[in-house]
């Protein structure tokens, strides 16, 4: 059996927060605004991989209302969800993601980012792949306001 799994978020991007992509800090002015610590990209995985297993989706797992996650570190997040997600008989085949951001750069990031994403999936670099895209001087993205993610993952099972 495979299934095929889609992630998505979006967040503000403020002063006096870190930018997170990942599980990478990317320097840079501002960071995300969001109730854990903001990692746009760990989160879109995270939903990707809940969707695709059939498991819900972030907000119930770690629902935003409860104290306890505010500030949560969003790699501890998702490897709580991989563990249910690999309990259930799930294998991840690959992912495919896309960050939105007009600054900073990300090219000198990614190969950072991918081993960062694929240790906490303990899964090899070459399953994972990520693409960063601007917004063309268009709100709210290209006008350096926020920050977006999509993620595609396909899962299996015997």
């Amino acid at each position: 059996m495979i299934r095929v799994g889609l992630g998505y978020d979006l967040h503000r991007l403020v002063d006096g927060r870190k930018l997170l992509l990942g599980g990478v800090e990317i320097p840079f002015e501002k960071g995300e605004d969001g109730h854990s610590d903001g990692d746009l990209l760990l989160h879109a995985i995270t939903d990707a991989l809940l969707g695709a297993s059939g498991l819900g989706d972030i907000g119930s797992y770690f629902p935003p209302e409860e104290a306890k996650w505010k500030d949560a570190d969003s790699a501890f997040l998702l490897k709580t969800v991989l563990k249910d997600i690999y309990k259930a008989g799930w294998k991840i085949e690959n992912l495919d993601c896309v960050v939105k951001l007009e600054k900073p750069k990300f090219i000198p990031f990614r190969q950072q980012v991918i081993n960062s994403i694929a240790s906490i999936l303990e899964i090899n670099p070459d399953q994972v792949f990520v693409k960063a895209k601007t917004g063309e001087k268009i709100p709210p993205v290209g006008t350096s306001q926020a920050l977006e993610a999509y993620v595609v993952c396909l899962l299996s099972k015997d």
